[in-house]
This record gives structure tokens, sequence and C-alpha cells, in this order.
């Protein structure tokens, strides 16, 4: 087998072994980057001489007779709203076109402590403000399934990286689901943990109230050995907490048996892709089988969630982009007569439309005559929600549903299709909104072959549950082995 097919845990224990070197591996997954990258187009900028030279020293460290830590050696790749210093971060926009921060995010400081190999920065939505994939500034970048799908989502390039082989793991943002989503339909693994789990710190953040940073991986193993890298308490974070995940991965052989897993009826409608549907319903047994006991339950304010989910979303964007005004750093406009037409001209020249719109948006909702009518009212559904969630999880350990009601949708779709997109996030939403930890896995195909996901929700700070249960699934079947056939030319 190639080894850039390899996960995680398996290229590690090569190097380990010397059976493997990281200039080796490195320059396997470089070179499979020249032979796909121009189809999937997932990177915004490159760092692969760079990442030659730092697999370099870990071998010389390995030589040295030097014990390094899990993922030492292994290639990644960082959405391009994480902060590199000295590395151009551009959050795949004309604003931030050619930013190159002087700091660098808490979660690559970590990866760097533990000697990952960053491969480069993948393509996003813009400012993570999109629900398709198709607002970057620079690239549309391609499902490895199928070129004429969209990627779900505006974790793009950091979903379609990993399942083309291209990078062994990937960070990005998670706020309502769409690394979950783009995961979901890459037929790859994400996790998104849960709020205060992970610093965001040097993360360029459109929501900060529901931003989370999550990891999409080949397989529920590697998602935890990422985990236990990059959480933790930060300083320079305030929102993380204290949290000992000792134990987060589970047994290479985990018992499910007594689990109680919750399927919500409001999941279970005629949204639902009749492929999706089938597909969970196996899934369901296959936890039976391994001994969970499967119950439905109710969340009759779940509805509220995606509603809930853009108005937050809308308001905290339109605040925190308001920094970008041609002063300080980002684009500026030239030909202006005052400050405030340079702050138009930068504003609407640098911003793309999907950002233009969440900003109007937001700023109408907190609007002084709307604040109490949309914003008060979000604010308050969250708090419905999350209420209901806690009697859910009274009743059980997980709670179960589609990651998607589709297998995927066409470039180029009708507003029609936008909002279908939009209600989907049902699923989704819950987990970004009140702040639960989210677990997808593959867990089938439709019929014309591509991957279907699988939602696992948990309480706060139990990833390790999500984590046990994904693997007993992973190990009862072969969906997450499974990879695209890149051959389109």
């Amino acid at each position: 087998m190639e080894s850039y097919k390899l996960t995680v845990h398996e290229a590690s224990d090569l190097i380990k072994k010397k059976k493997l070197t990281s200039q080796e591996l490195t320059q396997a997954a470089i070179n499979r980057i020249k032979q796909v990258e121009q189809d999937i187009k997932a990177f915004i900028t490159l760092t692969d001489e760079s990442a030659m030279e730092e697999a370099e020293k870990v071998d010389a460290l390995i030589n040295q007779g030097e014990d390094l830590p899990g993922i030492a050696g292994v290639p990644f790749g960082l959405e391009d709203s994480i902060c590199t210093e000295g590395i151009r971060t551009t959050c795949a926009s004309k604003m931030l076109e050619n930013f190159v921060p002087q700091y660098e995010a808490t979660v690559f400081g970590k990866l760097k402590a533990q000697k990952g190999i960053l491969l480069g920065k993948l393509n996003m939505d813009e400012f993570s403000l999109g629900l398709t994939g198709e607002t970057s500034y620079f690239l549309k970048t391609r499902n490895p399934w199928d070129v004429n799908q969209d990627i779900g989502g505006f974790c793009i390039g950091a979903a379609a990286a990993v399942a083309a082989d291209e990078v062994f793991y990937s960070l990005a943002v998670d706020m309502g689901g769409s690394l979950r989503r783009s995961a979901a339909l890459c037929g790859a693994v994400g996790l998104k943990p849960s709020y205060g789990m992970v610093s965001r710190y040097g993360v360029i953040l459109s929501a900060s109230s529901l931003a989370q940073i999550g990891i999409i991986a080949k397989d529920v193993r590697d998602c935890g050995m990422i985990l236990q890298i990059i959480s933790g308490h930060d300083e320079k974070d305030p929102m993380t907490v204290r949290t000992d995940l000792n134990g987060t991965i589970p047994a290479s052989e985990p018992s499910i048996k007594g689990m109680r897993i919750g399927i919500p009826r409001e999941y279970l409608d005629d949204r639902l892709n009749s492929d999706v549907a089938e597909a969970i319903k196996k899934a369901l047994k296959v936890f039976q089988d391994l001994g969970a006991c499967v119950e439905e339950i109710t969340l009759p304010s779940v509805e509220y969630a995606p509603a809930a989910y853009s108005t937050i979303l809308s308001a905290e964007a339109s605040s925190n982009l308001g920094r970008y005004d041609g002063i300080k750093f980002g684009y500026k406009a030239e030909g202006f007569s005052d400050l405030d037409e340079m702050y138009k001209k930068t504003r609407s020249q640098g911003f793309g439309q999907q950002v233009k719109l969440r900003i109007m948006l937001g700023n109408h909702i907190l609007s002084a005559e709307n604040c109490e009518r949309y914003y008060y009212k979000a604010l308050q559904a969250r708090t419905i929600i999350k209420g209901e969630f806690e009697k859910a999880f009274e009743k059980c350990d997980i709670i179960i549903s589609p990651t998607c009601s589709t297998t995927g949708s066409e470039f180029e779709r009708g507003t029609d299709d936008f909002l279908k997109a939009f209600l989907t996030d049902i699923y989704t939403a819950p987990a970004g909104v009140i702040g639960l930890p989210a677990l997808t896995i593959p867990c089938g195909f439709d019929d014309n072959g591509f991957p279907i996901g699988m939602q696992l929700m948990g309480r706060a700070f139990e990833e390790g549950i999500l984590l046990k249960a994904g693997l007993a699934f992973e190990q009862n079947t072969d969906y997450h082995i499974k990879r695209p056939v890149i051959n389109w030319r």
C-alpha cells in the first residue's frame, strides 16, 4: 500500500520502528499532491519545502535515539483561518490576500511541538461564511468522490485533502456543522470537540460563541490522538476549560454493551434521502448487535436550531468583521477622497457577496429596533434547545442522527437548493449552538457510490464516549476504509 494512504497511527508506528522515514512519508504526500491537486484544488498555500526540512529534522532525532511523540513526522494541513507565523493566512478572502501573521495559533504551536509536519493552508468558504464551499476568493475545491458534487460546508479544503490522501489529517473550524458535513460528504471522520475544549487563540473567527477547532482524519483513532494533543486550557483563550483528557482514546477493542443510544424522531422525517435513512437504520442495527440499547427520543425545539444558529452567526460576524477597514491591516482600496469613501470601497472590494450579505443581515439583526425581536430570541432558543438536550442525556449516553440529509448536490445551485441546504442544519447546528461534542463517521454509500455520514453527539466534555462508540462501529464495518478513485482525465 502506498504510504500516503496510511492513517496517522499506522504511519507513526512505521516511523518509530524505522520502517519508514518522515522524509519518505512527506515526499509521498507531496507527490500525491502533485498528482491530484490540479483537480482537487484543496490548498491555498503549499509549504512543501519547509515540510521536507522539518521531516529531515525528525529523522535525525529518531536516528539519535530520541523517543518522539505519536504524530512526529506525519504531515497535516490547516484551514486557512488558523494563523501560522510567517506563512500567509487569508481566510480565503481578498481582504486578507497578503496577510502574513507575526504570531501563531495555539493549536499550530502544539502540533509543531509534537513534531508534526505542516504541508500547507487549506481552502475554505470566505471567512467561514457559506454553505457549500463556493465563496472562496481563490479556488473552487472539488469533492474527490465526484467533481460535480459540492462538499457541503465551508471546510472544503480540509475535508477534500484528507479524502484525497494529500494530508493525513487536518484542523478546521466548526460552527454550525460545516466541518462535520464536509467530512461526511468526503467519506472522512470529523470531530467537533466541546466548546472550550480546544483553544481558538490565533484563529480568525466570524462567530466567537459558535466556533470550535475540530479535526478531520481517516479514522476515529486518529481523531482521538490529535484531540489529546490540541485540547486543554490556554491562558490566551479565556473560554478554554481545565479538563483531563487521559483515556480519551478508547481501548483497541472497546465494548459498548449497555450503552444507551437515542435517535430523535424529529430527525426521521421526509427531509431524509431514502439512501441516507436506510444507512442510518443499518448503522443502528450494528450498534444493537454490539449490545447497545437504541430508543427513540424527542427534541421538540431542535427545528429552531438552524434559525438560531444563522441569527447568532450573522450578528457576531457583522461585529467581528468590523475590524477590516483598510487601515491597520488587510486590503486597502485606492482612489478615495475621504475616510468614509475609503471604508466603503475597501469593504465593497475586499469582501465577497456572501460575507457582505452576512454583515448587512447582522447589522439589521443588531439594530435597536430588531435586537430584541431577533438576536435575543435566538439566544432564548439556544437556552431552550440546551435544556432539551440535557433532559435527553438523562436517558441516553449518545444521540445519533444523519450528518447530512442527502449525499451531496451539484455545483451552481439555485435559491431553493440553498434553502434546503440551510434546513438540513437541523442535524448539525444544535451541537454548535449549545457547544456539545459531535463526531461524524462514514456509515454507508448511496446507489451512486457516494459516502453517507452518521453523526454521534454526546454530553459536554465527554468526547471519550463518542470516540468509544465510533471506534466500535469502525471495527465492525469497513466504510471508513474505502477511498475515492481519483482518475478523472
